[in-house]
């Protein structure tokens, strides 16, 4: 049974030591080819940061860490775009 991941928020993290995560890449995918425009407004510990990190390494072009996800046999092209992170935690 994987373990639950209650002390990151980072997806590469997640992956790499193989803790539990719940597949969204199906609707982050639908996101990235059908919208224009997102505001992303949920309460505290909702996986808004998760969901950031997820995003980072699709747009990095980081396609190994999604092997066996919804994303990874889609037909999304694994390009690299840049990435501006701007963590207010710290």
């Amino acid at each position: 049974m994987k373990i639950l991941p209650l002390d990151t928020s980072s997806f590469r993290n997640i992956r790499l030591e193989n803790k539990l995560y719940v597949d969204k890449t199906k609707w982050i995918y639908e996101m990235l080819i059908n919208g224009k425009l997102y505001f992303l407004s949920r309460p505290r510990r909702f996986g808004k940061s998760l969901l950031v990190s997820t995003l980072e390494n699709i747009f990095l072009g980081n396609k190994e860490l999604f092997k066996g996800l919804w994303i990874y046999s889609s037909d999304y092209e694994w390009k690299k775009h840049p990435v501006i992170v701007i963590d207010f935690n710290e």
